[in-house]
């Protein structure tokens, strides 16, 4: 037997011990975000602005992990309402080692074509967005370094990453909003910001750029998409989430600073 066969040892529950922050929680990639951290011994603090969306995830969720599981109903596009999140999870558990930020706050216009934006929604959009992610960072960062160290994951988009790829929207009613290309690059950016900015204080900050995930999209638009992608197309959210939940473990203790891109080539 190598040495390496030796000292390998799998380690069937990663997130044991841990407690796992996750905003958005009721949403496609949020929810499975929980489920996954769940799976692997976390206790999980799951936040949504859904009270409907977060019951629904408990009655989804097995008996077992529910001991498990804290929902909480909370809008953490508003500063205070985050300070009162991390202390009533920090209360409930005695500290929270990583948190995953999955919330997509949008105005009531969000979405609108170039040629129809209007600047106040775009501002609150902008501000919803990439505001509250430099918030919410704030907050856990200075939690983070308070008790000696955390995880902290963000998500952005390829459309972060590179230009859409427009023609895969013709004639089905979809588009990809510029503010949306403007608020995933900027996440890359604070991503990077804040891990350098917690140098040595035992902190990480990592962020993911999925491709698109599936949710009934137009026929001719997953047609499309598929034939720039390498195997699969568009993906699932579990096949995002299990990165994100990744980089929350100790097999991902020397990844920081980085956008990890979960596209399935389409960058390429």
């Amino acid at each position: 037997m190598s040495i390496i066969d030796q000292d390998f040892k799998p380690i069937s529950a990663p997130l044991e011990h841990n407690t796992i922050l996750v905003t958005g929680a009721a949403g496609r990639l949020g929810s499975q975000v929980v489920r996954l951290a769940l799976e692997q011994g976390a206790n999980v603090i799951a936040t949504d602005v859904s009270t409907e969306g977060l019951h629904s995830l408990a009655k989804i969720l097995t008996s077992t992990l529910q001991n498990n599981f804290l929902p909480v109903v909370s809008d953490v596009t508003d500063s205070q309402n985050i300070k009162n999140l991390i202390n009533r999870s920090v209360s409930s558990f005695g500290v929270i080692n990583g948190v995953v930020h999955c919330a997509y706050p949008r105005s009531e216009k969000w979405g609108a074509s170039l040629e129809d934006l209007e600047q106040e929604f775009l501002n609150k959009d902008l501000s919803l967005q990439l505001g509250g992610a430099i918030m919410l960072s704030q907050a856990v960062h200075n939690l983070f370094v308070a008790q000696g160290g955390g995880c902290l994951v963000h998500v952005s988009s390829i459309q972060g990453v590179q230009a859409p790829k427009f023609e895969h929207y013709h004639g089905t009613g979809m588009h990809s909003p510029i503010e949306y290309a403007a608020i995933k690059a900027g996440i890359i950016s604070i991503t990077r910001w804040l891990a350098k900015y917690s140098s040595n204080n035992n902190i990480r900050v990592n962020c993911v750029s999925p491709g698109g995930i599936l949710d009934a999209q137009h026929q001719d638009f997953l047609q499309r998409y598929r034939e720039s992608c390498t195997n699969i197309g568009m993906l699932s959210a579990e096949q995002v989430a299990s990165v994100i939940v990744f980089l929350l473990t100790p097999a991902a203790a020397a990844i920081n600073g980085q956008n990890v891109i979960v596209d399935d080539g389409w960058t390429l």
